[in-house]
């Protein structure tokens, strides 16, 4: 189902999406296209989408397309996910022993 959602190739593109995308929260989703967990997370992704559509902006980024953004989120796990809100990363924290 990853056919379904938007993709971004280059650092360009997601520097473009991450500046344009305003009063919704921007959803970049980090992995690589043939990558098994990747599918399900799109799969997910993309049946949300419409749902979202007034509040989310959902695109897929390629890990190898995109290095310098893979460094500078240090990406270490495939499929991550990162959140924008008006141009500002959201930092998540899903909970971890100390939290």
């Amino acid at each position: 189902m990853s056919f379904l959602l938007p993709k971004l190739t280059s650092k360009k593109e997601v520097d473009q999406a991450i500046k344009s995308t305003a009063e919704k929260v921007l959803v970049l989703r980090f992995g690589r296209e043939e990558d098994p967990v990747c599918l399900q997370l799109d799969d997910i992704l993309s049946k949300t989408s419409s749902g979202l559509s007034k509040m989310a902006a959902i695109y897929l980024v390629d890990v190898d397309r995109t290095p310098v953004y893979t460094h500078y989120f240090d990406i270490s796990y495939i499929p991550s996910t990162v959140f924008f809100f008006n141009g500002q990363h959201m930092k998540v924290d899903y909970g971890n022993s100390q939290h």
